[in-house]
């Protein structure tokens, strides 16, 4: 049981950075962002 609330967990991690790493993409894009940001 705890290895599957383990993979759950990493499973979620991977989609939430992944959305992350788009919603900076079309921030970009947009302009609202610098061209040169990087996250911390």
């Amino acid at each position: 049981m705890d290895g599957t609330i383990g993979f759950l967990i990493a499973i979620f991690g991977f989609i939430a950075f992944v959305r992350i790493e788009k919603l900076i993409k079309e921030l970009k894009k947009k302009g609202i962002l610098d061209k040169d940001y990087k996250k911390e």
